[in-house]
């Protein structure tokens, strides 16, 4: 469930808006049973959360039931991993998909290496897009 509240980028409240409406939109989609596959994205750059996890998110899929965790371990990977600087996830939390500029700062990012991709997230599906419009709705 989405509020009107806009949230600070980075916080764990802000992670928790992220995981929970990744949630939400994959739950809708009635995921097949035998789908199980993970994405952790993490601040390369990222400080440690009052938890003492390292800035990010781990999402999952297990057996079609979406599920996330607010933090990642050092060095953990999923099937998909992205790994980013903060200043770049937040300009890229500012922009909406529609937006030119969003195309354009995910190719700067790839080729400066202030963001890397392993895996494929394509295979999570076209939700994503959605999901990401509506975190750049929540986010201040």
């Amino acid at each position: 469930m989405m509020t009107d509240a806009k949230l600070c980028f980075g916080t764990v409240a802000w992670f928790e808006m992220v995981g929970m409406a990744m949630c939400d939109a994959a739950s809708r989609l009635g995921l097949s049973p035998t789908l199980t596959m993970s994405l952790v994205e993490h601040y390369t750059d990222g400080s440690k959360l009052p938890t003492g996890l390292l800035q990010g998110l781990r999402f999952e899929i297990s057996a079609g039931v979406p599920s996330f965790r607010v933090g990642v371990l050092p060095g953990e990977r999923g099937d998909v991993t992205i790994e980013i600087t903060s200043a770049a996830a937040h300009k890229l939390n500012s922009l909406h998909n529609a937006d030119p500029e969003y195309r354009a700062a995910i190719n700067g990012f790839l080729n400066s290496g202030e963001m890397r991709v392993d895996g494929d997230p394509a295979r999570l599906g076209g939700w994503l897009e959605v999901v990401h419009d509506r975190i750049v709705a929540n986010t201040r």
